[in-house]
């Protein structure tokens, strides 16, 4: 039985640890908090995840909130004009329904499960001179906390990163009480609404520990109005000022939210990151090497929702890595060449994702507009989210999106 230690409890290092127990091999995830910990601290994320990535939960019985958690049909894009109105609205439909999960209730569950399966959980911060200690005692060391110490042994890809500081501020709410949105009172959709030159804010529909919930999510440009954070203020007035933010640029977001309370007292998040690409093997002063996933390798801004989604194929990728190499040694190249199979998929959503951070060329607007007239192209804009390697066949290239409009309008 091989011994695998994981370091790291969150979406790729959980997911990918419940599913190596269920083949047999002999699992230890290093989280820390635990479960209690985890379910009384702050929100984590906004974590949407789409058709394929919750495909790779439910093929190993990991979707434990399948039922409970508001189905996510379609998504909806809105672009600002000057005079408070919209220049553009319409919703597309997706193909299969996504969900969002809030992570406390995900990963403090994942965990009880890991142990009732049969895994071991140690309760530890790890540092670097911890991990050297650790390797000599496995056969295989996963780095999955994208936090901390730890990251310092990835350094960065500048090839695969042309980013050196982060491109948005971010803040996020979860809230119960906001009105169904007026255009589907009976779907629940997330909404993309630019403001241009100031920034973005997403509604994702979700769950949290209290039941349904809405989780606005501003992502704003530096510099900009929404660059206004650095103060962290505290909770309740978190929410008071997303609620201004949103009555001075998107004010139909403002009407569905103004009653709205939060969810709890660690309902708010605020900060921002570079996006990075890092090289996937870590060397540790003894000589000893560990892998990195999900985010400690490939941290995208959270502008395309694809963050959690990124973290499960990443878990579903390695695993199959891992079970292909038999008991062959985990060696250096292995690792590298099971970083690069899951960089395969990886790519195309960096690509989009550092694309959708500038502002958007004529080509993209044009589609946009004329998605307004046309459910064929929003449906497929919106089933992007899904599968972005689509994106690069039309929507990033100018003449392939002229192409491909041609053709629909045709």
């Amino acid at each position: 039985m091989r011994k695998i230690l994981i370091v790291g409890a969150g979406q790729a290092g959980l997911q990918i640890g419940l599913c190596l127990l269920e083949h047999g091999y002999d699992v230890t995830v290093m989280s820390a908090r635990t479960p209690e910990e985890i379910r009384g601290g702050r929100v984590m994320s906004t974590q949407a995840m789409f058709h394929t990535a919750l495909q790779h939960e439910r093929d190993y019985k990991l979707n434990l909130w399948e039922s409970r958690a508001p189905r996510i049909q379609g998504l909806g894009v809105s672009i600002a004009a000057e005079d408070g109105a919209r220049a553009l609205d319409w919703v597309g439909m997706l193909d299969n329904y996504g969900q969002s999960v809030d992570q406390r209730m995900k990963m403090a569950g994942w965990l009880e499960l890991f142990e009732d399966n049969g895994g071991k959980v140690i309760f530890h911060g790890v540092t670097t001179s911890d991990l050297d200690s650790l390797t000599r005692h496995y056969e295989l060391v996963l780095v999955a906390a994208g936090k901390g110490e730890l990251v310092q042994l990835f350094g960065r890809d500048p090839d695969r990163s042309p980013y050196n500081t982060p491109q948005r501020v971010l803040s996020v709410s979860y809230v119960h009480g906001a009105e169904r949105r007026p255009e589907h009172p009976d779907m629940d959709a997330v909404r993309f609404n630019v403001v241009p030159g100031v920034g973005e804010l997403f509604v994702i529909p979700g769950l949290t520990l209290s039941g349904p919930c809405e989780i606005p999510f501003f992502e704003g440009i530096p510099g900009g109005p929404l660059d206004c954070w650095s103060d962290r203020p505290a909770p309740g007035d978190h929410w008071r000022r997303m609620l201004e933010l949103m009555r001075q640029y998107v004010p139909w977001e403002y009407e569905r939210f103004k009653h709205a309370e939060l969810t709890d007292s660690q309902a708010t998040l605020s900060g921002g990151y570079a996006p990075v690409v890092r090289h996937p093997v870590g060397q540790l002063p003894s000589g000893g090497v560990v892998l990195g996933m999900a985010d400690v390798v490939v941290a995208n801004d959270p502008i395309t929702g694809q963050g959690s989604n990124n973290a499960s194929r990443c878990a579903a990728s390695y695993l199959e890595s891992i079970l292909e190499r038999g008991d062959e040694p985990f060696d250096s190249d292995w690792m590298r060449r099971t970083f690069e199979r899951y960089w395969s998929i990886a790519e195309p959503v960096t690509t989009w994702t550092n694309a959708m951070l500038q502002p958007p060329p004529p080509h993209m607007l044009d589609v946009f507009f004329r998605a307004a007239d046309n459910a064929s192209i929003r449906k497929r804009f919106v089933n992007g989210f899904d599968n972005p390697a689509d994106f690069g066949d039309w929507f990033l290239d100018p003449e392939l999106a002229e192409q491909y409009l041609r053709e629909v309008d045709g």
